[in-house]
This record gives structure tokens, C-alpha cells and sequence, in this order.
């Protein structure tokens, strides 16, 4: 990998490769962009292949942050931690313990939450060793799990798109598919189902498909039929590279709509989704109640705050679907334009010193 020419094609700030022998510790921390304050993102722990890969995914999942904080009004930028290492076998006390001393090391510019891999307790850990943490459990101060709020920012956005679709905002009756049905995907078929959709579900773990048709009366199919599916939504909530060149021409969906990072393999496959009728709802918009709730934490968390925050991504839905109208390009295009444009803003504004060292330090001395 040429490295450096990584960060020069998206401008990335910082990334910082983090290793301790003693407890395992091998991580890559990834600053993107801090235009709009400091860097927030998840950690995730996964047994890479290659550094290659975890660099890479590191990488793009930072850059997915700044855009999810920007287009979410946020006055945050994006990063990401990935730790490498299988998280049903390699996980310690000592080791997050560890990735929390480098996260300290970096003085703020990066504030670290939970992602995939990565438990409340985990969190916990990093918490002994740094205070820029979100997204703890209850009892140590945080917020908690956030996937009820990612949940329900899904929802608010699939309201968006059955609006723009159907001319309606009720999700009674409509056939959803939900791909993954992890915490994230369990909370969304809550929601829709108490929202009177009909589910269509999957997942690689059985247990967890009976129990979505246990409690939800949901329809379960095999993973390899979710994405061919006729339905109304696909809720794609799993891992990301879902719309690619394979699985496109087999959608039977009007909305592609989920919790799952990255849907697009490619930014093309955005237009593609578009040439076929089919509403797409930027991933980074429509999944980022999960970081709006932990960001509600650095006011002083208010769970009633952070819900009404979250409610509002159907309004930044519509503001894509508008954007995406006006310039005639897909809605993941005009996902980025909004981002983009509110940084650029930021980033234009004058910069004002507001005092000089010198003088700051004249006067320490002078009331000495």
C-alpha cells in the first residue's frame, strides 16, 4: 500500500499505528477531517486478513464519519479506530486498556465510541485510560448502547423515503427486508413492527431469525434470498459492498434503506440504483442516530435531547432527495454535496488570532 498516497487522494489528517506486545495490541487510528471539531468515531475490532485491509478499512470508515457528522449538523469531524484481532478470541482487560493510553496520547483530536466487535464493557476499559470516550455503559456515566438510536434514525429515514415514493409516511403494510439482524437490525424490526410493516428477514446465526419470527411474526429466508426479494424496503443491516454489480440486477425493492456502513461498492452503483427507480437513502445519513446519541453526551447527556435529534434525519433525508432533484444527480451524490458544502463554510470563515503567546506570557509573569 502506498500509504501516503492514500491520505493525499481524500486528505486525511493523521493515522496513528498503535502496538504493544505485552498485551497483543495491534490498531490503526485514522483522523480523516477536523474542520467541524474533533474527530468521533467507533472502534472496531475484526480479524483482518492483511494490515492492507485494516488500514483500508479504517481509512474509509473515517472518511464515512465526517460526512455523518456533517450532514448531520454535527460540530464534530471523523475518525476511527479498528483494532485487529478476532473479538471472540483476543480480547483483554489490558489490551483496550492499552488502545486507551494511545487514544490519550492524542489530546482530544480523536474521542473514541463503540462499533462492531466492540462491547459497553470494552469501552469501559478504554475508559480507565482516557477521557475521550463516548458511548459507555449507564453505569460508568455514558449513554449506552446505541443501536435503539440508530434504529430509530433508520425509521425516521425510511418514513422520508416511503413519503417520496408512496406519498405516505406510514409504514403500516409495507413489505420490508431486513438484512442482519444484529443489534441494530433487531431494533429496527421492533420499530417496523410495531409500525404494522410486514418483515422479511435474514441472518447468518438461525437462533437469531427464530427469534425475529417469534416475536414479530416475520417471514425468514435464506441470506442469499434477501436481496432478490420483492419487497417495498430492503434494509440492508449488515456489513457493507451490499449494491454491486452482482447483486443489482436482481433487486425487486423500490427503497434500499438500512443501518449497514457502505451499502454502494462503488459511488456508480449509486446511479445505478437510480437508473432503475429505485430510492436510495445515503447510508452514512440514515444510520447516524447511533452517533448523534453518543456525540449528546459532550453537552451532558440528555436522552429526550438525543431522541428529538435523531428524529430529525427524516428532514435530512428530505433535504438529499431535494438536493438530488435540483442538481440531477443520485442521492448519494447529493449526500456528499451537503456534507461537503457545510465544511467548506466552516473552513472558509476568517481566522481571528486571538492574542499573542508573547503577550499572554508577559502578563503571567508580571503577577508573579
Amino acid at each position: 500500500m502506498h500509504i501516503f498516497e492514500k491520505l493525499a487522494e481524500y486528505r486525511y489528517e493523521q493515522v496513528v499505528f498503535c502496538h504493544d506486545q505485552a498485551t497483543g495490541l495491534r490498531a490503526i487510528i485514522a483522523i480523516h477531517d477536523t474542520t467541524l471539531g474533533p474527530a468521533l468515531g467507533g472502534c472496531r475490532m475484526w480479524p483482518y486478513n492483511t494490515e492492507d485491509e485494516a488500514v483500508t478499512d479504517a481509512l474509509r470508515l473515517a472518511r464515512g464519519m465526517t460526512y455523518k457528522a456533517a450532514a448531520s449538523g454535527l460540530n464534530l469531524g471523523g475518525g476511527k479506530s479498528v483494532v485487529i484481532g478476532d473479538p471472540r478470541k483476543h480480547k483483554s482487560e489490558a489490551l483496550f486498556r492499552s488502545l486507551g493510553r494511545y487514544i490519550e496520547t492524542l489530546g482530544g483530536r480523536y474521542i473514541v465510541a463503540e462499533d462492531v466487535g466492540i462491547s459497553t464493557g470494552d469501552i469501559h476499559h478504554i475508559q480507565v485510560e482516557t477521557s475521550y470516550v463516548v458511548g459507555a455503559d449507564v453505569s460508568y456515566g455514558g449513554s449506552g448502547d446505541p443501536s435503539p438510536f440508530t434504529a430509530l434514525g433508520v425509521l425516521q429515514g425510511m418514513r422520508a423515503c416511503v413519503e417520496e415514493v408512496y406519498d405516505t409516511t406510514s409504514l403500516e403494510g409495507s413489505a420490508v427486508a431486513v438484512q442482519g439482524l444484529g443489534h441494530v437490525g433487531y431494533h429496527l424490526c421492533r420499530l417496523l413492527h410495531e409500525e404494522g410493516a410486514r418483515l422479511i428477514v435474514t441472518d447468518l446465526q438461525a437462533s437469531a431469525v427464530r427469534r425475529a419470527a417469534r416475536e414479530f411474526g416475520a417471514k425468514a429466508v435464506e441470506p442469499d434470498e434477501i436481496l432478490s426479494i420483492p419487497c417495498d424496503v430492503l434494509a440492508p443491516c449488515a456489513l457493507g459492498a451490499v449494491v454491486n454489480d452482482e447483486t443489482l440486477p436482481n433487486f425487486r425493492c423500490r427503497i434500499v434503506a438500512g443501518s449497514a456502513n457502505n451499502v454502494l461498492d462503488e459511488s456508480r452503483h449509486g446511479e445505478a440504483l437510480a437508473e432503475r427507480g429505485i430510492l436510495y437513502a445515503p447510508d452514512y445519513v440514515i444510520n447516524a442516530g447511533g452517533l448523534i446519541n453518543v456525540a449528546d453526551e459532550l453537552e451532558g447527556y440528555n436522552e429526550r435531547r438525543a431522541t428529538k435529534r435523531v428524529m430529525r434525519i427524516a428532514d435530512s433525508v428530505r433535504s438529499i432527495i431535494a438536493i438530488s432533484k435540483r442538481d440531477g444527480v443520485p442521492t448519494n451524490v447529493a449526500a456528499d454535496t451537503l456534507a461537503l458544502e457545510r465544511i467548506a463554510a466552516i473552513s472558509s470563515m476568517e481566522r481571528l488570532h486571538t492574542g499573542h503567546p508573547y503577550g499572554q506570557l508577559q502578563r503571567r509573569r508580571e503577577t508573579i
